[in-house]
């Protein structure tokens, strides 16, 4: 017997660890080269791990569930009697870390024919945050009536059975897992490392709805969906010109400030596994389309799952839009590593004073928190002012940026 064991691989971005989400084989089960044998996540994304080594199952050697180092043992699988050609590989590209290209043929040991009582063994089709939720609430997917494509779990369709584990009537306790249990860790590592100061401004950005409904109107936009968020952002990357500053890191093992030469913009979405923040790299050099078309897109994935790690580290400056929730304001929390993060509250229309008339005009409240190790009270004030003023004046009205 000739048995290979897959060890869980470098991840990428610096990632030490990661959760097994869920198997995908059983022992006994026979592999491919390449097959998807396993789900895991990230402190960034979920990952599929396919398999280096065509073979038989031997042995899984981690539960679902369990945090697993970068090194430590995942599975282990016999290789015996397979042909040269399909001899074990040790480095198996990642879902969403590339292609591979693969030469020759495989021959597959065929499966044991299943006795008739074996029952079913397809795996019920689920969305991947279906399938977490399934596991934490101890759910029997194949229980379950899916609502989704061709039939598929989704979350919507576990809401029926959100009360298991309740301790106490009226009491529900829900795990925390992968993404949402890392954020909150790197919120608190963040709020009580960080000294963070938070400004705000109310702003008449009348301008910008107008500048949004021309814009719309216009061909090269017909298909983008253009949104405020999208003309803040744009703000933000041109106060960021004469606010350098802003766009920075606290290093504390050499106890200096890194500023950046080029601007990663995070976006932080809300999606069924918690809070992600996809990075728009080189932001800076992207038109007003550009920015739109990448925003959206960043968004849409990170909803969808199909986010990468590499999608979901990197940023420099971050921003948020609580306003799409009907809030008028809010005081964010820093992205660990990122001197800033920028708040978008809802706009509305309100009454506004306009050469001494109250009028009504687009109105929003802007917060920007800020590490004030590395950002002092003026240049954070300046910066916020100056995103105000392209989004309300004539820059607005007739942009060149």
């Amino acid at each position: 017997m000739t048995v290979h064991e897959f060890r869980l691989p470098d991840l990428g971005e610096g990632l030490t660890d990661a959760e097994l989400v869920s198997w995908t084989v059983a022992a006994g089960d026979v592999v491919t080269l390449n097959q998807p044998i396993a789900e895991v996540e990230t402190a960034k994304a979920g990952v599929e791990l396919p398999s280096p080594f065509a073979g038989v199952v031997v042995e899984l050697l981690a539960e679902p569930g369990t945090i697993v180092a970068v090194g430590a043992p995942l599975i282990r699988i016999d290789t015996t009697d397979l042909p040269e050609q399909a001899a074990p590989h040790g480095d198996p590209v990642l879902v969403g870390y590339g292609p591979t290209t693969q030469t020759g043929t495989r021959r597959r040991r065929p499966p044991p024919a299943p006795r008739p009582d074996d029952g079913p063994q397809a795996r019920p089709d689920a969305t991947p945050s279906a399938r977490r939720l399934a596991r934490e609430l101890g759910v029997d997917l194949a229980t379950v009536r899916g609502s989704g494509p061709g039939g598929a779990v989704t979350v919507g369709d576990l809401g029926d059975v959100g009360n298991i584990g309740t301790a106490e009537p009226g009491e529900t306790r829900t795990p925390v897992h992968g993404v949402r249990k890392r954020t909150a860790d790197a919120m608190v590592r963040s709020a009580f490392t960080a000294p963070h100061v938070t400004v705000f401004v109310t702003a008449d950005v009348t301008a910008s709805m107008d500048l949004l409904d021309r814009l719309r109107a216009t061909a090269a936009f017909t298909e983008i969906t253009l949104t405020p968020l999208a003309l803040v952002a744009k703000a933000m990357l041109v106060s960021l010109r004469t606010h350098p500053e802003l766009n920075s890191s606290w290093d504390e093992e050499r106890q200096e400030i890194v500023t950046f030469g080029h601007v990663n913009l995070g976006v932080a979405v809300a999606t069924d596994r918690g809070l992600l923040v996809p990075t728009v790299r080189d932001a800076h050099a992207m038109t007003l389309l550009d920015l739109a078309q990448a925003l959206s897109g960043a968004a849409a994935a990170a909803r969808a799952g199909t986010s990468t790690a590499a999608d979901l580290t990197g940023g420099t400056i971050t921003v948020t839009n609580v306003g799409v929730f009907g809030v008028d304001a809010g005081t964010p929390i820093l992205v660990p590593g990122q001197a800033a993060i920028l708040c978008l509250g809802a706009v509305a229309r309100r009454p506004w004073v306009v050469d001494d008339r109250v009028v009504p005009r687009w109105v929003t409240t802007l917060g920007l928190s800020f590490d004030h190790r590395v950002v002092d009270g003026e240049q954070g004030s300046r910066f916020l002012a100056d995103v105000a003023t392209l989004l309300g004046g004539s820059a607005a009205r007739a942009p060149s940026w």
